[in-house]
């Protein structure tokens, strides 16, 4: 279909000479033999299988010797109409037109799709709807009358009963053994099949870009909050480091302190604005035989110890009102033998940097007896 009407007969009379005997053709389904049944006997029309026919009246002096037995063409009853319903069960619309531009053979096909029928035969093609639609088609019809070469007409859409229908149209001349036009040929292959194809191809590789697209921007974002995650993390780095060496002073100092309240032989105690005891060095686990982990956090009126709590209560509280606040006492009290003692106490107000009392210190040591007492 892709070659003029002489080169096709060209090519048709070498195959019919390169068959043996009673040899087939095989054609496409969109392939007929309407000018070359001379040669050819239709074996199996709906699957396009030719015979070669014998004593066919086919010129060879271009590539056979005369020597080439000759014998009679053998007669096939109704060949007509064996043509007319080959062409009218051509799988592809194909209308054929006259040298005039008038409508000669319409198929079937072109009829359910056109909505043509046998009375547009006779009609002139420009009074046809098909000329303008799917396409504008006296143009290409009249190209390929002058230049009498084939045209192929891409991409042709036509919106039919709410669906879209995608058309390639050939646009093939006929001509004669006299090189004469006898007419054009028009078949319109539906490929809506491929271009639904090609379609969801672009829809999937849009998807696949848009889908690489964002793929690409997380990876873009995963990488910014990995360098953020970065920075934090050397930030939480050198707090870290900083936290570190805090720790380590104020284990110093912790230590400091410590070294200082066990070093110190009279009893320490230091207690909040709550009055519960922060602190309770070793001086005061040997007088009152209490231990550390026993007197830290408890409220020091609640200690059961021989200190009278109840008289050193006013002091106490006059320490953590007055931040200037000192005071002594000298108390009767039961040590940690269960031997009546006379202690000493000195309280202070425990002052805050600013100046302000957040607790009370306590300095409590039991005092020897006078000679002779």
């Amino acid at each position: 279909m892709y070659f003029n009407a002489e080169t096709q007969t060209k090519i048709l009379e070498r195959f019919h000479f390169a068959l043996a005997p009673r040899g087939v053709l095989f054609l496409g389904k969109a392939e007929m033999l309407l000018s070359h049944t001379r040669i050819f006997e239709p074996v199996d029309l709906k699957r396009r299988v030719f015979r070669k026919a014998v004593n066919a009246p086919v010129s060879y002096n271009h590539f056979v010797s005369p020597s080439f037995p000759q014998r009679r063409t053998q007669d096939i009853s109704g060949l007509e109409e064996l043509r007319e319903h080959a062409f009218s069960a051509s799988p592809v619309a194909q209308i054929v037109f006259t040298e005039g531009e008038t409508t000669a053979l319409i198929n079937a096909q072109a009829e359910v799709a056109f909505g043509l029928s046998e009375r547009d035969i006779g009609r002139p093609l420009r009074d046809l709807d098909v000329s303008y639609r799917p396409v504008a088609l006296r143009a290409y019809v009249e190209q390929a009358r002058l230049e009498r070469r084939s045209l192929r007409i891409k991409d042709v859409e036509w919106r039919r009963a709410g669906e879209t229908v995608w058309y390639e149209v050939h646009v093939n001349p006929l001509v004669g053994k006299d090189k004469s036009l006898l007419g054009v040929s028009v078949v319109f292959h539906d490929v809506s099949w491929a271009r639904q194809l090609l379609t969801e191809l672009e829809h999937t590789n849009r998807q696949l870009e848009s889908a690489y697209e964002e793929l690409q921007s997380t990876n873009e974002e995963l990488e910014t909050t990995n360098e953020e995650l970065q920075s934090t993390n050397d930030e939480l780095q050198t707090i870290n480091d900083a936290l570190r060496e805090r720790s380590l002073d104020l284990d110093e100092v912790n230590e400091f302190l410590e070294s200082v309240l066990t070093s110190i032989r009279a009893g320490i105690v230091v207690i909040d604005a709550e009055m519960r005891i922060k602190a309770w060095n070793r001086g005061a686990e040997d007088l009152w035989g209490v231990r550390r982990e026993e007197a830290e956090g408890i409220h020091l009126l609640n200690l059961d110890i021989g200190l009278p709590v109840a008289e050193i209560r006013p002091v106490v509280r006059e320490a953590l009102s007055d931040p200037v606040y000192y005071g002594e006492l000298m108390l009767d009290a039961i040590n940690r033998r269960g031997r009546a003692a006379v202690v000493r106490l000195l309280c202070s107000s425990l002052r805050s940097s600013n100046g302000e009392s957040h607790g009370a210190l306590l300095m409590m040591e039991e005092t020897k007896p006078e000679p002779g007492e």
